[in-house]
């Protein structure tokens, strides 16, 4: 075969890898987080539903749904528990290693891939240290697919995260299987042809789905291809090739020589987010907190609140009005006017009740939004926006706003992450439960049967 972005996929997964402890350490960070994420997410009507559809067509009952009782096939775990750990929108964020990426076109990387290595490695009784191995095979195949694939993807409606999601999720799947080249090469044009999910649906039940179908469609696809289901042999590449029917082409050196040079995960690294709801919002929530604190900003001396920004962070965060908190994960309009109301917005304040509440509805109507061809022309590889605040007495202020809490820039201190963990899981668990599969999470590589881990989750 020739050099492809298939070979060159393919050629990563089958390459023994040396893990350093470092590498390994900041997986296990982000897989704390996303179990944060998914016991969180199991109490959402979403989540809800899909386990009912999960747990009423039962088939290898190997796999634990995170936060429920029971057990199910690793497919539909895998789709139970993706779309719990996306239901929130509180997990973390691919960054861009370039200016000329779209920040928002990137993907969220850790659920789909934790998702479905949890489910496989529970029907393999895999090693703590292997789930951690596959989980960051998963997760650099993801992101540097994400990377390569031209940007227009996104533009065109697609979610990055339903569709390169599902690569990574197979990718996952596959190392824990062990599987060999032609499956692998087989596996990759199954999941090309499984791979969907679309912008419209951002509000809505079904983007959480996006994030449960692309760990179905990994384990689906390395199911089928381990049963000898074939596939073209070259299925990201060529005309009719993953990555120009969906996005219009790819940029090779992206993805060619750079898998493991280094791991996504380390450089650029992803955001861990520190609000639940779109990653575009964060850095202007987080600038007008800190005004808030700064300048004992209340909803009272407040006459209004101005953001300026780029249509990348406008278009998809694009409802002034959310009458849902589906909604509300993305609007500008909620996310500051909860800022303002209540000095954060977590979990409790994302609720239906919270958004429709008189209080809140007033003041998303001092909350405008304005777009700005000077900050456009900036660049869209970071959520630039300013942040200004007129009170009632005529003084203005202003901060720039370009990265969140959780990015490299202003990374998560260890309080913050125990804190945002104990949040999700106390929907699910018990507080001395929460702090045991925090703690077993930290020192999750000891574990010689995932199995042993897993019992906790449920």
């Amino acid at each position: 075969m020739s050099d492809t972005c298939s070979s060159e996929v393919v050629k990563f997964l089958l390459r023994k890898k040396t893990i350093s402890e470092p590498l390994k350490a900041k997986a296990t960070t982000h897989m704390i987080d996303g179990l944060a994420v998914m016991l969180a997410g199991s109490r959402t009507e979403c989540a809800r539903k899909l386990a009912v559809y999960a747990l009423e067509e039962p088939r290898q009952l190997t796999s634990t749904l995170v936060g429920f009782r029971g057990k199910t096939s690793p497919s539909l775990a895998a789709l139970v528990n993706g779309a719990s750990g996306h239901a929130d929108d509180y997990d973390d964020t691919q960054l861009a290693s370039s200016p000329d990426r779209i920040y928002g076109l990137l993907t969220h990387p850790t659920v789909p891939v934790l998702a479905a290595a949890l489910a496989v490695g529970e029907q393999v009784s895999c090693s703590g240290s292997e789930l951690v191995e596959a989980f960051i095979a998963g997760f650099e195949v993801e992101c540097k697919m994400a990377e390569a694939i031209n940007p227009e993807h996104y533009r065109r409606g697609f979610h990055t995260t339903a569709t390169i999601g599902a690569f990574g999720s197979f990718a996952a799947a596959a190392t824990l299987m062990g599987l060999g080249e032609r499956e692998l090469r087989c596996g990759i044009g199954i999941t090309a042809s499984l791979a969907s999910g679309i912008r419209v649906n951002f509000g809505t039940m079904t983007k959480p789905l996006h994030a449960g179908r692309a760990a179905m469609n990994g384990v689906t696809a390395m199911t089928l291809s381990k049963m000898g289901i074939t596939a073209d042999q070259n299925a990201l590449d060529g005309r009719w090739g993953f990555f120009q029917v969906l996005g219009g082409g790819c940029d090779e050196e992206k993805i060619m020589g750079k898998l493991g040079d280094p791991y996504s995960i380390v450089d650029p690294g992803a955001t861990l987010k520190m609000y639940p709801c779109g990653s575009l919002g964060q850095p202007s929530m987080d600038a007008l907190l800190e005004m808030v604190k700064e300048h004992g900003l209340t909803p009272g001396n407040v006459k209004e609140v101005r953001l300026h920004a780029g249509p990348n962070i406008l278009e998809p965060l694009r409802y002034q009005t959310p009458v849902n908190e589906l909604e509300a994960k993305f609007s500008l309009q909620f996310g500051l006017s909860s800022i303002l109301l209540e000095g954060k917005a977590g979990l409790r304040e994302y609720t239906d009740g919270f958004v429709n509440s008189p209080r809140v509805q007033e003041m998303m109507r001092r909350v405008r939004t304005m777009n700005d061809p000077e900050i456009a022309r900036m660049g869209t590889e970071k959520m630039r926006s300013v942040v200004e605040v007129e009170l009632t007495d005529g003084r203005v202020f202003r901060r720039v706003a370009e990265d969140a809490r959780g990015t490299p820039e202003k990374p998560l201190r260890e309080e913050d992450a125990y804190r945002k963990f104990m949040e999700c899981s106390s929907f699910a668990l018990g507080e001395e439960e929460s702090r045991t599969i925090y703690e077993e999470t930290k020192r999750i590589m000891e574990y010689s049967d995932i199995n042993e881990f897993t019992h906790l989750l449920g």
